[in-house]
């Protein structure tokens, strides 16, 4: 990139939120993910009309533009891969408006998730999608990669919530739909079609969101198993019965033991299989949930039950859940986290299945699940310097792609494709679907510079 063009750049957002020097540039090469890749030039807008000044002038050069949030993504989609320009939203963190008598709030993209969680709490509201890295993660990285989370079983995903947006295209046009109602069924969806885009089709500036009243009570519990198949079992019958809890997730042996090596909190380092189930509601309906699912755990040989009796209890045992990446890190210099997803019955063979294929790699790896919703979270410690284990990785997460499709599953339920998942869409995505996505794509970004070399 010359020196002209990043002149013109330069004068839209000023010396202050300018980076080319390469100590800054680095900060941005790289996500959760193995890949790096260094920008050319890292922007920090403030508004809509300096996003669109930005896209217009990268749009004219066929300037490569990556939008990024956090880089909390474990997937590679915020990793400038073609060079260019890194669009830092981090700035645009305002939340414009919380209106919970009409049951909305506007947020820029940079709004961390657990800001608005806590601004929402005030009034006794939430918004439901929670994923692992809530406390960090921002909503445009929450919309771009569709995110889900524990309690998304019983509240669905990001699009479940998504009621309009502002987004910049390529061209700098500026295009704003939906609106604040919950019901608007007013033209195209298009909400549906760029959330979980990884950026690739405009770059979101504003957001207009559903949120939804706290429950009145939770109830949480521990159940504690010998055999990982009782414990995958277990999540089959709950859901089986026409229960459907705010959480059910489900740790091996491997994760119990780091997670207590790292945080010390009481788990129980014999089990072989955690199932974390929460539930949420009336005070009547959870103590009614809580009795049918203590049932099924104990018809299912749980050895032990715990339940949370305050608040801080419960926050500790959910301290677990929140805390596997960071715990499965310390083992080695790279942690690998993927998360096909197959049909909640299915959830003991996946599980069975994927400890096969890691023990035949001779692979150091913890399985969580958010389990009622069968998307399956195999962490894999590694070392990306180690030439032959690598090559296990890659065959062992082949592999366990080719059992989840072969489980009528998916590549992914919440982590999104990025530079990860790419060479594996056509185990799911045939060559007309594919073929439609790439038109999509070329006629909203006809150059090619959102986002190139992810998501299609």
């Amino acid at each position: 990139m010359n020196t002209l063009i990043k002149k013109e750049f330069n004068s839209i957002v000023g010396d202050s939120r300018f980076r080319d020097r390469l100590e800054d540039l680095l900060s941005y090469s790289y996500d959760a993910f193995t890949v790096e890749s260094v920008p050319d030039l890292v922007l920090l807008p403030v508004s809509t009309a300096e996003i669109s000044a930005i896209l217009k002038v990268a749009s004219e050069h066929q300037i490569p533009v990556t939008a990024r949030g956090a880089g909390s993504s474990i997937c590679g989609a915020p990793v400038p891969v073609n060079g260019g320009i890194v669009l830092s939203m981090t700035m645009m963190n305002r939340i414009l408006e919380t209106n919970t008598p009409d049951r909305y709030c506007i947020v820029q993209p940079g709004v961390i998730n657990g800001d608005l969680q806590a601004e929402l709490a005030k009034s006794a509201f939430f918004y439901p999608p929670d994923p692992g890295s809530m406390a960090f993660s921002t909503i445009g990285g929450n919309l771009a990669q569709n995110a889900g989370g524990p309690r998304c079983l019983k509240y669905g995903v990001t699009s479940d919530y998504v009621l309009g947006m502002e987004v910049v295209l390529a061209s700098g046009d500026v295009i704003r739909f939906g609106s604040r109602n919950v019901k608007d069924v007013t033209g195209y969806r298009l909400s549906g079609l760029f959330c979980g885009s990884e950026g690739t089709l405009g770059v979101v500036t504003e957001i207009t969101l559903k949120v939804v009243p706290l429950p009145e009570a939770y109830r949480t519990v521990l159940a504690v198993f010998n055999d990982l198949d009782d414990s995958a079992a277990t999540v089959s019958d709950i859901i089986g019965a026409g229960i459907l809890p705010a959480a059910l997730e489900l740790l091996d042996k491997v994760l119990i033991n780091t997670v207590e090596d790292a945080n010390n909190i009481g788990l129980p380092r014999e089990a072989e299989g955690l199932l974390l189930i929460e539930v949420d509601g009336s005070e009547e309906q959870v103590e009614k949930e809580l009795a049918l699912i203590v049932e099924k755990v104990l018809s299912n040989n749980a050895v032990d039950i715990q339940q949370a009796r305050t608040a801080e209890e419960r926050d500790n045992l959910w301290q677990a859940r929140r805390s596997l990446y960071p715990s499965m890190a310390r083992l080695k210099p790279n942690c690998i986290v993927e998360d096909a997803t197959v049909p909640t019955s299915k959830v003991p063979e996946m599980i069975r299945g994927i400890r096969a294929i890691i023990d035949k790699y001779k692979l150091l790896c913890g399985i969580a699940a958010h389990a009622g919703d069968g998307n399956m979270h195999p962490l894999i410690a590694c070392d990306l310097r180690d030439h032959d284990e690598m090559e296990r990785v890659e065959k062992a997460i082949e592999e366990i792609f080719e059992l989840a499709m072969a489980n009528n599953g998916t590549l992914s339920g919440e982590h999104g494709i990025g530079i990860a998942k790419r060479k594996y869409l056509s185990m799911a995505i045939d060559k007309p679907t594919l073929k439609f996505m790439h038109t999509l794509k070329q006629a909203v970004d006809p150059h090619g510079i959102l986002n190139p070399g992810k998501a299609i």
